[in-house]
């Protein structure tokens, strides 16, 4: 009998299965997370990105078990050992561990001792030794000495292997030795001797031991990380005597004879250490890693999310400049859509320090092109290039203000850079980067790679296809959350949204390229390639301002126009005096437009879409941080010193805050609050400006420890 997915996935989750059959119907039917979310409120019960994306990782896992359990039940079937029992088991079980202790016993077998002992007609020893009603086992034995079994010695050794391996594929050995290694297996991890100068970034793990189920998911990506690199020894140890002895009590009956008793206490603790240890010893490993994994992507995609989700400076002209010493710095300016007005390559800063020249030429340039904001990167030179900048008068006022620079490189040599800007040098295409960034944070982010953006930790230890499909998911919901202007998306934007992908969205832009600008959302089914399931999925999300239907430029779906109609008719108005028009729109009864097409939340979704039409929901960021200029290096530092600074990073063991040095200061979890904290997303999200205090400064291995704890915010 097949599983009811939908049955298991609701219970797991506290949902209805009403709610994750339709979820899952949606999804077979080739519905986007977005979309569903969005837009088939009344079939989901109104359940939102995450809780839909835990229903599709849940069905994904449980397809996958499926099929396992199809093969090993098809692997038993052909070794003739298939039973009732083992079909049922089979069928009923949800744990893939299970499936494989099932599996185990009938995996074609390598050439190890007890299939050699097999060889040697060995196995029926075994099994009167194990029946455990034998008397005198050595006579029994010396009946199978022969050929290569030299003695009885030999013949019971043998028999003891096909033992030993007996036991490290019981069920219920293989579970209580699990079960043990859960609750109090130790992680252990040693400097091997030789490598402390190499170690140095692992001194917390010279001699660390903690229990494994407490061991935090940095500390066990670190420890896995510093044993790769060769500099340090990782070992999970439990107490061995303790199982030994919880397996001979589960093996050895009470009315064994003492002799065979021993032979079968050897024999288990021989399985036990030599097989049945080391396999469950890798699946804990396995299965601590894949929780770190989990842990460490979890926290990747909410820094991903929180820099994607930064507010766009709004139609502003922005001058982008990437600092720099001896090659100088670069210098970028664009218009309020992005577009490149000039260039530059000054050189304030040492070793030419030409800081005349560059002023004036910084000034010819904010006069000349009506520049807003300065962007300056927070890389190399930095602060020295935002304290030659605070020393100059420009011709009209300008605000200034640093950007991360983390991933402008990947994007100076990516296609997409060598696309747009293809006769421009690439250290200016990274200039470029930095002014767009600030303009429209989510428009610029998207055609980096989010593993480059630097946020996060251990991303390149952890599963890369777990990470991928995170980070794509947090970067498509942050996309469709906005909604993006069909006009002026680049591909790469335009790719992110629901239902278009890479190849359709190249399609719209040379359409773009070759009609003009879409003036109707209808249009866009005139795209190559655009079918109505995709028209279907990313009409809503995509925005076209200006053109022949004002709903174009809203979030309604188009399925929903000619409801908005009959709203505007029954007001009296036309839907373009509806739209923004609280009077009228806070007079309507939506109830009375239900029927079985359009459902109460949906309904509602569109007043509150025709009151305000397309907002963003990227909240204004604080004022910009005002770094201390009494710190311009590690030197500077004291104890007790209080600074302003921004959040760089969050991770699982606390958050780095750039104080305006080259390297970042760490606030440790301890250190974020007065109040227990599990988790620093709690407090803070990346970009976030805070107030910090000093409590710790390493000059020599370039780390700065603060504190939140007693600094008001």
């Amino acid at each position: 009998m097949p599983l009811d997915i939908a049955e298991i996935i609701g219970k797991r989750l506290n949902l209805s299965r009403k709610q994750v059959a339709s979820t899952l119907r949606l999804l077979d039917d080739g519905a986007t997370i977005p979309f569903i979310a969005r837009y088939r409120k009344e079939m989901t019960g109104s359940l939102d990105e995450v809780a839909l994306n835990n229903i599709r990782t849940q069905a994904e896992e449980l397809e996958e078990l499926e099929k396992r359990k199809e093969f090993v039940a098809d692997a038993i079937e052909k070794s003739g050992a298939m039973t009732d029992d083992l079909m049922i088991r089979l069928a009923a079980t949800l744990d893939p561990a299970e499936v494989e202790d099932i599996y185990l016993p009938f995996k074609p077998r390598r050439r190890t001792r007890a299939e050699a002992a097999r060889q040697f007609g060995l196995e029926p020893l075994a099994k009167q030794i194990m029946s455990q009603r034998m008397g005198d086992v050595v006579s029994v034995a010396t009946r199978f000495v022969g050929g290569d079994i030299a003695d009885a010695d030999a013949a019971i050794a043998g028999a003891s292997d096909i033992i030993a391996e007996w036991v490290s594929e019981n069920e219920k050995a293989r579970m209580l030795v699990r079960q043990r290694f859960a609750r109090n297996a130790t992680i252990n991890a040693r400097v091997i001797r030789g490598k402390e100068a190499d170690a140095v970034n692992y001194q917390n793990y010279y001699n660390f031991s903690k229990s494994l189920r407490l061991c935090g998911s940095h500390n066990y990506l670190a420890m896995r990380r510093g044993e790769e690199e060769g500099l340090l020894r990782v070992s999970i140890t439990i107490d061995d005597d303790e199982i030994i002895e919880r397996l001979g009590r589960l093996f050895v009956k009470s009315f064994c004879a003492a002799p065979v008793a021993e032979i079968i206490r050897q024999a288990v603790a021989d399985g036990y250490r030599r097989l049945l240890k080391p396999a469950i010893e890798n699946e804990v490993a396995a299965l601590t890693k894949k929780r770190a994994d989990d842990a460490a992507i979890s926290i990747f995609a909410e820094n991903v999310r929180h820099l994607l989700m930064e507010p766009p400076l709004g139609r502003k002209r922005v001058m982008g400049i990437d600092p720099g010493f001896k090659s100088g710095c670069k210098v970028a300016c664009i218009d309020e859509q992005g577009a490149l007005l000039a260039t530059e390559t000054i050189y304030p800063c040492a070793p030419v320090g030409d800081v005349y020249r560059a002023a004036d030429t910084l000034c010819m340039l904010v006069g000349r092109l009506g520049i807003d904001v300065i962007a300056v990167g927070d890389g190399t030179a930095s602060r020295e290039t935002m304290t030659f900048l605070s020393d100059i008068t420009f011709p009209r006022n300008v605000a200034i203000q640093t950007v991360s620079e983390r991933g402008a490189s990947v994007y100076s040599a990516s296609d997409c850079a060598r696309r747009e800007f293809p006769q421009l040098d690439v250290t200016l295409r990274g200039a470029v980067s930095i002014a767009r960034r600030l303009l429209d944070p989510l428009a610029e982010l998207v055609k980096i790679d989010p593993k480059s953006i630097g946020v996060g930790q251990y991303q390149h230890d952890v599963n890369q296809a777990g990470l991928k499909r995170a980070l794509d998911f947090t970067v498509e919901s942050c996309v469709n959350a906005v909604g993006v202007d069909v006009n002026t998306a680049s591909p790469e934007l335009l790719a992110q949204v629901s239902g278009i992908g890479n190849a359709l969205s190249n399609y719209i832009v040379e359409y773009r390229t070759a009609n003009g600008q879409f003036r109707r959302r209808e249009q866009l089914l005139e795209v190559p390639r655009m079918g109505r399931k995709a028209y279907e999925q990313c009409a809503a999300f995509l925005r076209i301002n200006g053109g022949d239907n004002p709903l174009d430029s809203t979030g309604v779906h188009p399925e929903s126009y000619p409801v908005v109609a009959r709203m505007a008719a029954d007001a009296g108005v036309g839907v373009n005096d509806l739209i923004r028009n609280k009077t009228k729109l806070e007079g309507i009864e939506v109830e009375q437009y239900v029927d079985k097409n359009v459902g109460l939340p949906t309904l509602r979704d569109i007043i509150s879409e025709l009151e305000k039409p397309a907002r963003d929901p990227r909240v204004k960021d604080p004022e910009p941080v005002m770094y201390s200029k009494d710190v311009a290096e590690i030197a500077d530092l004291h104890i007790g010193q209080e600074l302003t600074g921004r959040v760089t990073n969050l991770t699982a063991f606390g958050a780095f805050v750039d104080i305006g040095l080259k390297v970042n200061g760490l606030v440790h979890i301890s250190q974020l609050s007065e109040r227990f904290v599990s988790n620093p997303a709690e407090l803070l999200k990346v970009g976030q400006a805070v107030k910090v205090k000093v409590i710790d400064v390493d000059a020599p291995r370039g780390r700065v420890a603060l504190t939140m704890k007693g600094v008001g915010q």
